[in-house]
């Protein structure tokens, strides 16, 4: 990537939210890359259905929303550039990265929805071992990882997952392999037929603590729902702990509940050092799968 006299600028398709719901596929420059990136042509990304899902409606807090964006953190392609200062066997690897900063003139949060992107080497997560599509998992199961590591189920034998899709598909499995007893809910029976748990319920067949046989030292709410963990919270024993693992534009509880079960209340943001690299590593031996959970594949 050297400097040339008077080269036109690098330019790319790429996915921008223009208006509170309002989408579209744009051309976008790209800025000049530096000595310690890559340029990565990208084969996948995915949409979140909770934080892009509330950027497309206008819902997103200040900075993230400032149209027009480029959304999109769960981007999967290979490395077609590298700088100077990158070590060349990064080359023709595919990478996993969530999102990039490198458009001229437009917002990106998270900029990881475009046909090219650039970013410094040090983020990108190779692939080593796994099929590319399946790349596109890391950034769920790393959230989800980062939550089981803040609970510790060491110290809650029995969970309770609300919501199964994706982040509470894969926070229950990874509870799974801890050794932790672990039910799952939700409502949709897609979603219920590929849960991998001890118990599975469907949360429209009657109240939860009453199908659990014994209450949960934990719950985990990964619906983004406070009507369902309202919901589900006779079902959690006393000095259980709730960890928040969805997206929510706010918290609405009742407190009695909480006040007469003594509840820890835990939240858990995205993945931590090494969480990417430690999921890959679980999707590359086998002990968890992706394949069940990515269920469409569209092109853009």
């Amino acid at each position: 990537m050297t400097d040339q006299p008077n080269a036109q600028p690098l330019q790319t398709q790429a996915v921008v939210i223009t208006a509170p719901e309002q989408v579209e596929l744009q051309t976008v420059t790209l800025r000049d890359p530096a000595p310690d990136e890559v340029i990565i042509q990208t084969a996948y990304t995915s949409i979140s259905a909770g934080t892009e899902r509330m950027l497309f409606g206008g819902q997103m807090p200040h900075p993230m929303l400032q149209l027009p964006v480029i959304p999109g953190y769960e981007t999967v392609g290979r490395v077609v550039e590298t700088g100077a200062d990158v070590l060349p066997s990064l080359k023709d690897t595919w990478v996993y990265v969530g999102g990039a900063q490198c458009y001229q003139g437009i917002n990106a949060a998270w900029g990881g929805q475009a046909a090219t992107i650039i970013t410094g080497a040090q983020r990108v997560i190779p692939l080593d071992g796994i099929a590319p599509r399946h790349g596109l998992i890391l950034a769920l199961a790393a959230t989800a990882l980062h939550g089981i590591d803040v609970l510790n189920p060491a110290m809650s034998r029995r969970i309770l997952v609300i919501g199964q899709g994706p982040v509470g598909q894969l926070a229950a499995r990874l509870a799974r392999l801890r050794e932790t007893w672990v039910a799952v809910s939700d409502l949709n029976a897609d979603r219920l037929r590929r849960a991998e748990a001890d118990l599975i319920l469907d949360a429209a067949d009657g109240p939860l603590s009453e199908r659990l046989g014994a209450p949960v030292d934990a719950i985990i709410e990964a619906s983004g729902s406070m009507t369902a963990l309202t919901e589900a919270l006779p079902a959690l024993a006393n000095g259980g702990t709730i960890l928040l693992l969805g997206y929510y534009q706010q918290l609405t509880l009742p407190y009695m509940p909480l006040f007469l079960k003594e509840a820890r209340l835990l939240t858990a943001k995205e993945w931590g050092p090494h969480d990417l690299d430690r999921c890959r590593d679980l999707l590359a031996e086998g002990k968890l799968d992706a394949a069940p959970l990515l269920t469409h594949e569209l092109p853009i």
